[in-house]
């Protein structure tokens, strides 16, 4: 098929200018001027570029350096646009007429700055008004005449940013790739793809926006018909917050918004979904997946800035939640009425979103029961701020979780909306009211209504929930066993103790939602008749009653009256808050009992003492923790009387330190033997055996108290003495047998009543005996010691076992010594050089 004659003519013009221009290599620096001319009478602003190179292939063009297009002055004193390098690629069609026409422009990373200045207009808008009033062709067309024809403008890799007046945000387009052409005579289109940054954060999970669309032809851009869609996909919610708010708001999630615009400017139709997949709070993992969505439809009106018959539809499980209303100058003193409707929504539900918001939830928290409430948002024009109100019910209520063995029902719960500012009228609100709390931002009013706790009486529930946080109290009896299955149900770490008993509350929960703070309770609890077991003590805790006072710091028990190991105490505690676990939360006590039994309490303390069954001999050897090993605590310890083997002290008082299992006694006071003791004790319950050791002073005892201990009076007297000891073990046995240390004493006017060093002579009457023991090996080593009669002094050595056992020695100087041997009840006296001498005995 031949080519017709004129179309032959004009191919073969095209293919001679192409070969002149490869051949000549025309300078093209002299078309600079009508360049920049031309691009700055087609956009009305001013335009530079500093240099132009001519391109032949792939397609004839040329090559513009340093690209600027300059702003109206009026909006901004940067540039509009501005590109390091641009192509502007020539019509092919347009040459087979002998004429030079731009079919493509191609920017290489440009820079565009959008404006919006006071006035409620873009920097571009006019760009836009003066393109539809210009006549050219169609970016495609195909035929010549005498019209340049649109050229196809693309970008990649640009960055466009955001000014408000002055002010530049920092809000941004990254790697922005975007087109704009011109589809027919009287239609233009565009096409973006970029990710929205900040350029004050470093953020990188903030999805990819999309957006399409076209307009026509018109007088001005208000009227300018147009369609437009926009998809923002894959942001990660955290980020997105960031982007939005400048901070991270805590929540997780991939945030998808897809948004069709269609109308005029000024009557704008706009279409809505939103969804987040996925959606939890940071610290929250697990669970099903938790899907929120939301479909909105409104008017637009670029005149008055208003929007109109806003209908806002989101599906909650088979309820749903409707708002609808008007909103009137979105810039400036803003005017708005809202109303939003919930029918049949599930508290299932809302039970899902919030195990999803908050930690600590039970995996099986489960719900029944629906809400119902109408809520109405009033601003009038010239108010600083608005009018809530409103009101609804949750019915049928009930909360379960098998975990937490929990089951509360509540017939009906009622609340309000208000506009807030109030102080609150409860009591303990009013202690503990703060400025958050009465700011004017609007609030849920809940309640009051009542909950069964386990006692005759319900307890009362009421409070509030506002945009920053909430308040909530519980007033009334309840007990323990259920108060404490209600805190782990809803998320607070209560203590898990296995307790019950009774407990009359006045206690408030509040919080923020943001940040990562838990929420914090407190007000006060007075207990009665409470059985606590604590971990690894087989002896419950009894309570008979007890004041507990919670502040924002610490736990006050004050008036407490329990018994534990045999005894009843009485005194005062308080520990630190927040408190994760007992060795991270130093208590704090002054506590004082009437009679202390020391081999009860120690074998509470420590772990060892309890023997595992036969049964569990192949299980670890490892100690099991308890409560008391696990516990730090300090403070005062006072007791009336303090009962050990064989031995009593009055007048107790020391101080206690308690960490991991160590006990250290400071300070340790107590009247005992007729006189007084004063030292400093310690025992480790954390190895295996328990280990202790002690230091102190014993003034004034009666050495016949002493003796009477041992259930035989062998001597008489009263003694003063310094001790150092260390010993282990479980029993009486272990611990004599381990036994190491050292006694200084001093004993006066005293008398041995078994012992007579010549036969028909009294008892041996000491006017003094002094010397240091070393306890070792289970015996008792006499060093250094001096024994003062009435008629003599004499050295002692010798030993004497912890079974009684005698093999002692006295000797003056340049005179005979005695021998003693046997035991304490019948001891043997001979003069060292005549062994046969044997003395005499006393009754």
């Amino acid at each position: 098929m031949r080519l017709p004659r004129s179309r032959h003519r004009a191919l073969l013009t095209a293919i001679v200018v192409l070969l002149g221009l490869f051949l000549a290599r025309p300078g093209v620096q002299s078309l600079r001027a009508k360049i920049v001319r031309s691009i700055s009478l087609a956009l009305g602003r001013q335009v530079e570029v500093s240099h132009v190179r001519l391109r032949l292939l792939p397609q004839p063009g040329f090559d513009l350096e340093n690209f600027v297009v300059h702003d109206d002055p009026s909006f901004s004193a940067e540039p509009l646009l501005r590109a390091g390098d641009v192509t502007a690629s020539l019509r092919l069609i347009s040459l087979l007429r002998g004429k030079l026409e731009i079919a493509r422009l191609s920017l290489s990373e440009p820079s565009l700055n959008l404006v919006h200045n006071p006035d409620g207009r873009w920097n571009v808008e006019d760009l836009v008004e003066r393109a539809a009033k210009i006549p050219v062709a169609p970016t495609g067309k195909t035929r010549t005449e005498r019209r340049p024809g649109f050229p196809y403008i693309e970008a990649d890799r640009g960055r466009i940013n955001f000014k408000f007046g002055q002010e530049k945000k920092p809000y941004a387009l990254t790697e922005a790739d975007f087109a704009l052409w011109q589809d027919s005579d009287n239609v233009w289109s565009v096409r973006l793809k970029a990710q929205p940054v900040r350029a004050d954060f470093n953020l990188s999970d903030t999805g990819i926006l999309k957006l399409s669309g076209s307009w026509y032809r018109a007088p001005s851009l208000r009227q300018t018909p147009l369609q437009f869609s926009l998809q923002w996909d894959h942001a990660q919610l955290g980020q997105a917050s960031k982007l939005a708010y400048g901070s991270d708001k805590g929540w997780r999630g991939s945030l998808a918004v897809a948004l069709l615009l269609t109308g005029t400017p000024a009557a704008l139709n706009i279409n809505t979904d939103f969804s987040v997949q996925d959606f939890r709070r940071y610290d929250v993992s697990g669970g099903n997946s938790l899907r929120l969505a939301a479909h909105c439809a409104a008017h637009y009106s670029s005149i008055d800035h208003s929007i109109s018959d806003l209908n806002c539809r989101a599906p909650i499980g088979s309820g749903l939640v409707n708002i609808r209303g008007n909103i009137a100058a979105l810039i400036g003193n803003r005017s708005y009425d809202l109303a939003l409707a919930a029918q049949d929504v599930p508290m299932q539900s809302l039970v899902a979103f919030a195990r999803h918001s908050k930690k600590d939830l039970p995996a099986d928290l489960d719900a029944r029961g629906t809400v119902d409430a109408n809520v109405s948002v009033r601003r009038e024009p010239g108010s600083d701020r608005p009018t809530w109100t409103g009101e609804g019910e949750a019915l049928e209520f009930t909360l379960a979780s098998e975990i937490t063995k929990t089951q509360f029902d509540v017939d009906r719960i009622a609340f309000a909306v208000s506009s807030g500012g109030d102080l609150p009228t409860h009591s303990t609100q009013r202690r503990s009211a703060s400025p958050s709390e009465i700011s004017p931002e609007p609030r849920l009013e809940i309640g009051p209504f009542n909950v069964a706790l386990g006692r005759p009486e319900s307890a009362a529930v009421q409070g509030w929930i506002s945009r920053s946080g909430y308040n909530l109290t519980l007033a009334g009896d309840a007990q323990v066993r259920t108060l404490l299955q209600l805190a782990r149900t809803v998320g607070l770490s209560a203590a898990q103790l296995r307790a019950d008993g009774a407990a009359k509350v006045d206690l408030q929960l509040a919080g923020m939602w943001s940040g990562s703070a838990s929420p914090r309770f407190t007000g006060q609890a007075q207990l009665h008749s409470v059985r606590a077991g604590l971990r690894g003590i087989s002896e419950p805790l009894e309570i008979a009653s007890a004041n507990l006072l919670f502040s924002q710091d610490e736990i006050h028990v004050h008036g407490l009256t329990a018994s534990l190991a045999g005894s009843t105490w009485r005194g005062s505690l308080s520990l630190p808050r927040p408190c994760a676990s007992l060795d991270a939360c130093p208590v704090q006590f002054d506590i004082h009992t009437n009679e202390l039994s020391a081999p009860r309490l120690v074998q509470l303390l420590s772990p060892l003492s309890r023997r595992k069954p036969w049964y569990r001999f192949l299980s670890s050897t490892r100690p099991e923790e308890t409560f008391f090993t696990a516990l730090r605590a300090t403070g005062k310890l006072t007791a009336k009387t303090v009962v050990m083997p064989r031995l009593v002290a009055d007048k107790v008082s020391t101080d206690v330190e308690l960490d991991g299992g160590r006990l250290q006694l400071t300070g340790l006071h107590a009247e005992t033997l007729g006189g007084y003791h004063l030292g400093e004790w310690s025992a480790d319950f954390g190895v295996k055996p328990p280990v202790y050791r002690g230091t102190g002073t014993l003034q004034r005892v009666s050495l016949a108290q002493f003796a009477a201990l041992m259930n035989d009076g062998w001597i008489t007297g009263t003694a003063s003495a310094t001790y150092q000891i260390r010993a282990s073990g479980l029993d009486a046995s272990e611990l004599f047998s381990s036994a190491t240390g050292a006694l200084d004493f001093d004993t006066h006017d005293g008398v041995l009543p078994h012992v007579a060093l010549a036969v028909g002579s009294g008892p041996l009457h000491i006017n003094r005996f002094w010397g240091r023991f070393i306890l070792r090996d289970g015996g008792l080593e006499i060093q250094q010691g001096k024994l003062e009669t009435p008629g003599s002094i004499y050295r002692l050595s010798g030993t004497a076992s912890l079974s009684r056992a005698l093999d002692i020695k006295l000797f003056r100087d340049g005179a005979r010594g005695f021998k003693i041997s046997g035991t304490l009840a019948e001891p043997h006296v001979e003069p060292a050089a005549a062994p046969e001498t044997r003395a005499a005995l006393k009754p």
